[in-house]
């Protein structure tokens, strides 16, 4: 009985060590989608590089019929990749409507396009308000292209001035300018979440090629789209490239200079320092923000009561993490507010960093009701963070009140020179004798 014991014990640890590896092995599942298997070797530095970073990556062609996102009402996979730009109807149980669901459920998405775009990565688009143009169309800029352009002027040189200014999501600022190849988008000005990560320059435009300019193109100058992101409201990334060269192993070590006389030659291309920011970014291995541990207690004290008092001394603090190579660190910034709400802000004021936390401390409004200690950060490239602590503060109880107010010193005044005045009236009044008349 005592080995069987032993062995039970062992074999529980096995699962749950088992349990352990496949919770670990399953944070970064990733479905790839291809036009063909080739894309796989030709666009193998990228892939390797997501491989190295712990990605648990699964190639499947975009029209599998055994393809699937979500069973038993689960997703099987974290992230989704589709290089597949020519797909015309995906295979299996996916579609545009399920790859949307998918991202209504935290998942993120990578999209490459090209001048071969498909109805359905047009539809995607569109659902996450981007708009590409149409199929066989092409950026093209006659002052921005490379050296080895054939003629088309499609193979563009970005300069790294237009790419947004954010590190969260591009990377730290190098010199280094960007080949591109495919086709340009437009973004939906209504649409508040939408990220200009690269844009093309003044002289860029979207059109066909082999075609002369018959009417307005797509896109025009700054508004041409080379390189989209959108971060949801529920913190889901999506990033749309228009480029599925843009990837390319060819592109990555690639020399690049443009064709315009006296332009310096650089050896290799910023595509692979980009291309790494953005996975990194979009399948939120930066950016991502957490709220720790939330106190609040009156100044002096170390837990808080029951119901604050109106114009008590309160110490808030909060713990922000940032997730950094897989560890959660803490968060280092200089610009989050708190507000203490009733229905609207009675108090703003900016946390300051103390050690690990984050704290204030301020005088509560003379005003009593339900109010919150509301966190609301929300900045480019990270994820929206929101802390929200509800608590009561009552009025003054009856004994709380002082006894002489300040406030009250001229009525105080006003009742004791009264009192006087009509003392001594009464002191004249009483001994005052008034003249006889004489006769």
């Amino acid at each position: 009985n005592r080995r069987f014991g032993l062995l039970g014990n062992n074999v529980i640890l096995l699962v749950s060590l088992a349990s352990m590896l496949q919770c670990v092995s399953a944070d970064g599942k990733t479905l790839v989608l291809l036009d063909n298997l080739n894309i796989r070797d030709t666009h193998s530095i990228f892939f390797r590089s997501l491989a190295d970073r712990g990605f648990d990556l699964t190639f499947k062609t975009a029209d599998d019929p055994s393809l699937s996102l979500i069973k038993y009402g689960q997703f099987l996979y974290d992230h989704l990749i589709i290089f597949s730009p020519s797909v015309e109807d995906f295979g299996g149980n996916i579609n545009v409507e399920t790859i949307t669901s998918f991202i209504d459920g935290g998942g993120n998405v990578l999209v490459a396009a090209s001048s071969d775009i498909g109805d359905p990565l047009r539809e995607l688009g569109s659902e996450c308000g981007i708009e590409f143009d149409e199929e066989k169309t092409a950026v093209i800029d006659h002052h921005n292209y490379d050296v080895s352009d054939p003629g088309e002027h499609t193979l563009i040189v970005a300069d790294p001035e237009n790419l947004l200014k954010a590190p969260t999501i591009v990377g730290k600022p190098t010199n280094k300018p960007i080949l591109f190849k495919g086709v340009g988008m437009v973004a939906d000005p209504d649409n508040p979440l939408v990220l200009d990560i690269l844009t093309g320059s003044s002289t860029s435009y979207s059109f066909f090629p082999d075609r002369p300019i018959s009417q307005y193109p797509h896109a025009v100058g700054k508004n041409t789209l080379l390189i989209a992101g959108l971060q949801a409201r529920n913190n889901a990334r999506v990033v749309f490239s228009g480029s599925l060269h843009f990837f390319s192993d060819a592109f990555f070590n690639s020399a690049v200079q443009k064709a315009t006389p006296g332009s310096q030659r650089h050896e290799q291309t910023g595509n692979m320092e980009l291309a790494e920011a953005l996975s990194r970014w979009v399948f939120k291995e930066a950016g991502v923000l957490r709220v720790g541990a939330v106190t609040h207690h009156p100044v002096g004290e170390t837990t808080p009561p029951a119901a604050y008092t109106v114009t008590d001394l309160v110490e808030y603090s909060i713990v922000i993490e940032m997730l950094s190579e897989g560890r959660w660190v803490p968060f280092d910034g200089d610009d989050i507010q708190l507000e203490f709400v009733r229905i609207d802000p009675f108090v703003r004021t900016y946390l300051k960093k103390n050690g690990g936390k984050y704290s204030v401390k301020f005088k509560l409004p003379d005003v009593y009701g339900v109010f919150q200690f509301k966190v609301d950060y929300n900045r480019l490239g990270y994820t929206h963070l929101y802390s929200s602590t509800q608590v009561s503060v009552r009025p003054l109880q009856h004994t709380q009140y002082e006894r002489f107010i300040p406030s009250a010193y001229p009525y105080y005044a006003s009742v004791f020179s009264m009192m006087a005045g009509l003392f001594v009236f009464s002191v004249v009044f009483l001994h005052m004798k008034e003249k006889e008349k004489s006769d």
